[in-house]
């Protein structure tokens, strides 16, 4: 078998260990949503993955424990924004709509259109041919929902 080299301008720039934590608790959430497998089983297994020693494994484990942990509040904020039931969207979309979502309201100090792009390039990568563009609505529309309560909380 022969591959073919790509021309050096057309590489993509080398992953971040946060990119790959969020690429591997994506993957995870997947099996998650999927099987309902034990969490730690799921993170023994991805844990084995040649590139897993180059994520981030606090931020992932944080991700992908910080979902399930927090499922139930995560729906009521992404619910709202869907044109279609939580259980119809696709296991790559929930995912990740999940993984943006609990970043955009538990790590308040990575800026909001970081996340956005991150969760849009999730999609690109793992996601269907337009499903990162539904992705990047309903997560502006939930970044911009937390802006709002943030904004109304303090002004109290």
């Amino acid at each position: 078998m022969t591959t073919r080299p790509e021309p050096p301008a057309t590489r993509a720039p080398p992953r971040s260990a946060r990119r790959r934590s969020r690429e591997f608790a994506l993957q995870g959430l997947y099996e998650w949503l999927v099987s309902r497998d034990d969490v730690a089983l799921i993170e023994a297994n991805l844990a084995l993955a040649p590139e897993f020693g180059k994520a981030d494994r606090e931020h992932f484990s944080a991700l992908l424990r910080g979902v399930i942990r927090d499922l139930d509040m995560l729906h009521e904020a992404i619910a709202p924004h869907l044109d279609r039931t939580v259980a119809e969207l696709s296991p790559v979309e929930h995912a990740t709509l999940l993984v943006g979502a609990f970043e955009l309201a538990r790590h308040a100090e990575i800026p909001y259109r970081v996340v956005i792009n991150e969760a849009v390039e999730l999609a690109k990568t793992f996601g269907g041919t337009d499903g990162f563009k539904y992705v990047n609505g309903v997560l502006d529309r939930v970044a911009a929902q937390l802006r709002a309560t943030e904004v109304a909380t303090r002004r109290r």
